[in-house]
C-alpha cells in the first residue's frame, strides 16, 4: 500500500529559508521515504518578491518525486487574490489549501465572529471547489473554548454549521491538548478530513509541562487514534512538529518510523 505520510515543512522552517536550503530540505525529506509536503513557512516562497516561484518549487518537488498535498496560504490572499491562489494552486499540482486559523483582529473567538467567518468563507469555498481545490480550517486548542458556559465551543460551530464543504484540517495534538477525545472529534468529521496534522505529546521530566514530540515518543494513544483516522477517511497524514528537542530531520525519521510500523 502507498504511503500515506507527509511532512509539513513548518517543522523544518529554518531550512527553507533559502533556495538552496529548501532544495536540500526537499531531497533529505524525500531520503527518509515520504511521498509527499505540505507547503507552510517556506521562507524561500514568502514576502513580496519571493526567491523562488511556484513553477521552482513544482520542479524541486517532481525532482524529488514529492507531491504537495496541501498548503496552508493567508486569509487575506484567499479572501482578496483568490485568482491567484487558484493559479499559485494548479502550477503546484495541489488540491488542498487550509488557514493556519482564523484571525482574532477580524472574526473574534465568539460564535457571532466564528459565524462571521463561515459566512466570509462561504464564498471561497465555493470558488475553490469550481476548480478542483478544497478548503479547510487547521485547529489549535482555543477552538475548543466555550465563550459562554454549558455553550457549544467554538470548533463545534466550525464542524456543525461550517457545511460538509468545509474541510476540517484537525491536529490531533491541540485537540488532546485541549482536554478533548481526538477519536471524538474524528467521529464527527468523517468524509472532511482528507489531511490531518499529527504530532505527539510528552510530559516533560520533573515537571508539569508538556513538549511536542516525534510520533510515538509520547503519550498520544495511536494505537486507537490511527484506526479512527481511517474510519474518518484521512488520506494523508502530516507530520507537523512545531518543537524540537532535537535535530528536527532526525524526529521526522522517528515519526516515519513510527507509522510505517503502524502501516501508514
Amino acid at each position: 500500500m502507498p504511503s500515506k505520510l507527509a511532512v509539513q515543512l513548518y517543522t523544518i522552517r529554518d531550512f527553507t529559508k533559502t533556495a538552496k536550503d529548501l532544495a536540500e530540505s526537499l531531497e533529505k525529506v524525500a531520503r527518509i521515504g515520504y511521498p509527499a509536503v505540505q507547503l507552510s513557512a517556506v521562507g524561500a516562497m514568502n514576502g513580496e518578491a519571493p526567491e523562488v516561484s511556484a513553477s521552482e518549487v513544482r520542479k524541486m518537488l517532481d525532482d524529488n518525486g514529492l507531491a504537495c498535498i496541501a498548503t496552508h496560504r493567508s486569509w487575506d490572499n484567499l479572501l482578496n487574490n483568490l485568482d491567484a491562489e487558484i493559479a499559485f494552486h494548479k502550477t503546484l499540482g495541489c488540491d488542498y489549501t487550509a488557514i493556519g486559523g482564523i484571525p482574532n483582529e477580524r472574526y473574534p473567538q465568539t460564535h457571532e465572529g466564528y459565524r462571521a467567518w463561515l459566512d466570509d468563507a462561504r464564498g471561497v469555498i465555493g470558488a475553490l471547489k469550481a476548480e478542483g481545490i478544497r478548503f479547510g480550517h487547521h485547529n489549535h486548542s482555543h477552538e475548543f473554548c466555550r465563550p459562554e458556559r454549558g455553550a457549544p465551543t467554538l470548533e463545534d460551530i466550525l464542524i456543525d454549521e461550517g457545511g460538509s464543504d468545509l474541510m476540517m484540517e484537525l491536529d490531533l495534538y491541540w485537540i488532546a491538548h485541549s482536554g478533548a477525545n481526538p477519536e471524538r472529534i474524528l467521529e464527527r468529521c468523517v468524509g472532511r478530513v482528507p489531511v490531518i496534522h499529527l504530532k505527539d505529546k510528552e510530559v516533560a521530566p520533573n515537571s508539569n509541562d508538556t513538549l511536542i514530540a516525534p510520533i510515538g515518543e509520547g503519550v498520544m494513544d495511536w494505537a486507537h487514534i490511527i484506526p479512527a483516522c481511517e474510519a474518518a477517511g484521512v488520506d494523508w497524514y502530516a507530520i507537523e512538529q512545531d518543537t524540537c528537542q532535537r535535530d528536527p530531520f532526525d524526529c521526522l525519521v522517528s515519526s516515519y518510523e513510527y507509522l510505517t510500523n503502524m502501516g501508514l
